[in-house]
């Protein structure tokens, strides 16, 4: 089983943890990783482009001019696709673009994020978020003493820590997710993981 220095929120360490073998050291499968980023990706899909066809467009339904003896193109309506303005032929029209992908697929890939991530030395395990206040400030300075670079996912048990929610919220670059919301992508979406030391053991049972 993996041993991981647990560090207090000046970067001091404070102790030891050992972490479950099949969760932080697993082998890490890059299809597996590919497979879960990419259903995530395809869940927050917005899916909201629409064009409209030429029931919808605006603009009256009576024929232009009569169908034979003028020496133009019959024409039904100023509304049809060939015209300016017209509706549009096989556009876009909302969809849902999720699908189901396989529970242990999306558990595995999990598994593999935090292998990668702590093998290639970006996950800290701190002792617990124990904020004295709940200003921004405060909480930049906790990330600069762990020595956080560019982005950073915090990650805690579901209970609620209102003064890290609020500190946290307006740091560009800093995502804090309870354990249950964890994803793989955004594992590899932020540079540094940090996580509480609750939460490693809770991430440790549910994935083992």
């Amino acid at each position: 089983m993996p041993k991981v220095d647990v560090v207090d929120l000046k970067n001091q360490k404070v102790g030891e943890i050992e972490l479950a073998d099949a969760v932080f050291g697993a082998a890490v499968n890059e299809a597996l990783i590919y497979e879960s980023v990419r259903h995530h990706l395809a869940g927050v899909r917005s899916g909201t482009a629409k064009t409209k066809v030429r029931r919808e467009v605006a603009g009256s339904g009576k024929k232009l001019w009569r169908q034979k003896g003028t020496g133009r193109a019959r024409v039904g309506s100023i509304r049809s696709p060939l015209w300016r303005h017209g509706g549009t032929t096989h556009g876009p029209v909302p969809r849902d673009y999720s699908y189901r992908l396989n529970r242990k697929m999306v558990l595995g890939g999990l598994r593999s994020a935090l292998t990668a991530k702590l093998r290639d030395g970006e996950l800290k395990v701190v002792q617990g978020w124990t904020l004295a206040d709940h200003k921004t400030k405060s909480m930049a300075d906790v990330l600069l003493a762990l020595q956080a670079e560019r982005t950073v996912l915090l990650v805690n048990t579901p209970e609620a820590n209102r003064n890290l929610e609020l500190g946290s919220r307006n740091l560009p670059g800093v995502k804090l997710v309870a354990t249950k919301d964890v994803t793989a992508y955004d594992l590899l979406a932020h540079k540094h993981v940090f996580l509480s030391e609750a939460a490693a053991k809770k991430l440790s049972e549910a994935l083992a």
